[in-house]
């Protein structure tokens, strides 16, 4: 079976997600997309209805239109033949008209495969679990003063 390479180029349906995801607000939806990305070694575009800043966070624009399915789609096209193209969105309109060189997924299918990066700092190694109980004793014997 062929598989596609991996995306290097992500656009996202912002309020789609936004709402698939029971994100708190579009910055935390912003910044949890922006680490992703870069964890991905891919660049992304976040795609809202309405107005708003613009801005870049990272690999990450942030972009708001009209017509976020029309701006989607442009972006799609605009980048399908120079990068391999991925757009997340639960409109299947917008997911038809991304063109068949793209990869599409559902706004729930990516968030359910989006695992956020987690720092987690490694347990301390204690000298003491690593010594025997014999050699324990000694230096025991020893910090106390006695031979």
């Amino acid at each position: 079976m062929y598989r596609m390479a991996d995306p290097t180029l992500f656009l996202f349906d912002g309020h789609n997600l936004l709402h698939a995801g029971g994100f708190a607000d579009t910055r935390e939806l912003r910044d949890t997309l922006a680490s992703w990305v870069a964890t991905q070694g891919a660049r992304g575009v976040l795609v809202f209805d309405g107005s708003g800043q613009d801005e870049t966070r990272g690999p990450l624009e942030v972009r708001f239109a009209e017509h976020a399915d029309s701006l989607i789609e442009r972006l799609a096209s605009e980048n399908r033949s120079r990068e391999r193209v991925c757009v997340v969105s639960t409109d299947s309109a917008v997911r038809a008209t991304a063109g068949r060189l793209v990869q599409t997924r559902t706004s729930q299918t990516f968030l359910r495969d989006l695992v956020p990066a987690e720092h987690a700092e490694p347990k301390r190694s204690e000298l003491a679990d690593r010594v025997d109980s014999a050699t324990r004793e000694a230096l025991e014997r020893l910090r106390r003063g006695k031979s």
